[in-house]
Parts: C-alpha cells; sequence; structure tokens
C-alpha cells in the first residue's frame, strides 16, 4: 500500500514454511519486509465474484468468494499452457482472493482462508487479516500481479513464485471509508513465493509463503 500502518508494515506474513528463492536468482529467508496479499479479479458491479480464467479441473465444494467493487486485481500472464501449472496458478490466485474476502468482511474465521490455507500458512494469514481489523482499515485500489514462474516438485507439489505492485492500492478506514493516499517511501514492488500442495479434492492449497518488498526481482 502506498502507507501502511506500522502494525501492517511488520506484522505480515512470516516465512512460514521457508522456501528457496532458487527460481528467483536469489537466496533470501528473511521475511523483512512482508507486506500484504491483495485480492481477486473484480469488475464493475457492487461486489464480483473471484473466478480465475483458468476453471478448476475438479469436483472440489470450493467456497464463494465475492469482494467490494473497490478491490481489484489484475494479473499478468497467469496462463503458462500447461494445465497442471495453470491449475495450480489459478488456486494461488483464488488464494489471493480469499484474504482479501476475509480483510472485507473482517472475518478471521472466513471459510475461504481454511479452504485455500494450511498449517503455519492458515496461522500467518489469520494474523494478518487480524493485524487489518485492529487498525480498523481495509483497502481500496488496484494491485497488480505479474511474472508468475511455477514450479512442479512432484504432482502434487509446487512452488509459484510472481510479483506484486500495490502503487494503486490504499488503506481505507473501515468506519468512515477515507482514503489515505499519503504517499510511502516503501518499494510498491513485492515478491511473493509460495508452496502449494495438491489435497485429495484436486485443490492447490497454501501451505508455506514468504514475501519481501522491494526484492530486486520485482523491479525494487
Amino acid at each position: 500500500m502506498n502507507r501502511r500502518p506500522t502494525l501492517l508494515a511488520a506484522a505480515a506474513m512470516s516465512a512460514v514454511a521457508a522456501l528457496s528463492l532458487s527460481a528467483c536468482g536469489g537466496g533470501e529467508e528473511s521475511s523483512e519486509g512482508n507486506d500484504k496479499i491483495a485480492g481477486a479479479d473484480t469488475g464493475g458491479d457492487s461486489s464480483a465474484s473471484v473466478s480465475p480464467s483458468g476453471a478448476a479441473s475438479d469436483a472440489a465444494n470450493r467456497p464463494d468468494i465475492t469482494l467490494p467493487k473497490d478491490m481489484r486485481s489484475t494479473f499478468e500472464g497467469w496462463k503458462t499452457g500447461d494445465s497442471v501449472k495453470d491449475a495450480a496458478l489459478a488456486d494461488a490466485e483464488r488464494a489471493l482472493g480469499a484474504v482479501d474476502d476475509a480483510i472485507a468482511r473482517g472475518d478471521t474465521k472466513s471459510r475461504s482462508l481454511s479452504y485455500y490455507f494450511q498449517g503455519d500458512a492458515l496461522i500467518s494469514e489469520v494474523k494478518w487479516v487480524q493485524a487489518w481489523l485492529d487498525e480498523n482499515i481495509s483497502w481500496t485500489g488496484t494491485i497488480r500481479y505479474f511474472d508468475p514462474q511455477v514450479t512442479l516438485r512432484d504432482q502434487k507439489t509446487a512452488v509459484v513464485v510472481y510479483c506484486a505492485d500495490d502503487s494503486k492500492a490504499y488503506n481505507k478506514d473501515r468506519t468512515t471509508g477515507k482514503v489515505d493516499k499519503t504517499p510511502s517511501s516503501d518499494s510498491p514492488y513485492v515478491l511473493y513465493n509460495t508452496r502449494l500442495e495438491k489435497s485429495d479434492e484436486g485443490v492447490w492449497v497454501t501451505t508455506g509463503l514468504y514475501t519481501k518488498r522491494g526484492h530486486e526481482k520485482c523491479g525494487g
């Protein structure tokens, strides 16, 4: 975000189940500079359901995720042409939407969170959503996700690395609706490195994550 309360800058997702950054040409494992996960693609209505371009290849009972119209995300290059990799990317996108759905509704017990995150990753995300609630803010604007890279460790394990640009997203007071566009000295670019595991229902669940604001790979 352009301006983040100290709590949110410091309390963001920790490096749970630390992942190698070899796919990015780096090797960092610190969680310093971590920042927010943002929402999923929305349209121009008052709310929009998260519906990644890649249709789910399973019959899992996925939760509905509906975001406010002012929470928007764009996903650039989010298709590889490989059906397995694209399925992992689709669920990575849904996981982002699950976090923002929980932030928007103020619900740390959101079914979508526990559906797309497990273990330490789920604990971390619940704390992250709570941090927003403690500051009585949500967010508004557009987050751009780009340069996704998917590495399949095996048929049920994938590492998904991508970048985000949150220069067009801003904190919004939950009570008054006032938007804070105060410029920030922090880089708007965030590197995400996530570990996904395929469930028996065919869902790529996030079990590990790492973020780094200002990483050189993303333009920071």
